[in-house]
């Protein structure tokens, strides 16, 4: 006995509706596929390092990157300018170091010019004392480069006279890697320029 072929039409049927369910179970693969990578993308993005109220940097899952940013950034140039300008005999080197790690070539010129001038020998031969008293920054974002402006208080005690500075100083801010501890921020001062350097009076320092 024969046995019977089977309608053309039906095998056709059947081998559509196999491939028309491959390539759908292909198609709903991939979208779930790059629906995870976006996901997962996203949580990277707002999972970032914060700054503690003394300071130090805390691993944090934040609303939003640039506000992370922002805080980083003045904790950054507060941390710069305290090593830089809050300096006496017993730490300039020491705090300096710690200064250059934070800034590009333009900060190490700034050094070299002020060791040229003799500034750190004075610091060593009349045992001055330079404190920081204030720091304040502003930052503000300009064609993709965070740029800041900041003003620096500080007093040098030579003895039995005090006398008082406001420093405003500038530059730009870009991102590169942490390097724990010498740049915790992962934030790099360029272009970084003294602007203004002026002794305040007593009327001054009580405005």
């Amino acid at each position: 006995m024969k046995t019977p072929y089977k309608n053309i039409y039906a095998v056709l049927k059947l081998n559509r509706f196999i491939v028309l369910a491959v390539v759908i179970f292909a198609m709903l693969s991939s979208i779930f596929s790059l629906w995870m990578a976006y996901n997962t993308n996203q949580k990277a993005l707002n999972s970032a390092f914060a700054i503690n109220t003394d300071g130090s940097i805390i691993p944090l899952k934040i609303v939003t990157q640039k506000e992370n940013f922002r805080v980083e950034a003045l904790a950054h140039l507060d941390l710069f300018h305290n090593y830089f300008y809050n300096i006496d005999a017993s730490n300039y080197e020491r705090n300096l170091e710690k200064a250059l790690w934070l800034g590009n070539s333009s900060v190490d010129n700034l050094y070299r010019q002020k060791k040229a001038d003799g500034v750190y020998n004075r610091l060593l031969q009349y045992s001055l004392v330079q404190k920081v008293l204030s720091i304040e920054s502003q930052i503000e974002q300009q064609s993709g480069t965070y740029v800041f402006r900041t003003v620096t208080v500080f007093e040098i005690n030579r003895g039995s006279i005090i006398d008082t500075y406001e420093l405003v100083s500038s530059g730009n801010l870009i991102p590169v890697d942490r390097n724990f501890p010498n740049n915790p921020h992962g934030l790099l001062i360029t272009e970084y320029f003294e602007n203004t350097l002026k002794k305040l009076d007593n009327e001054s320092r009580k405005k």
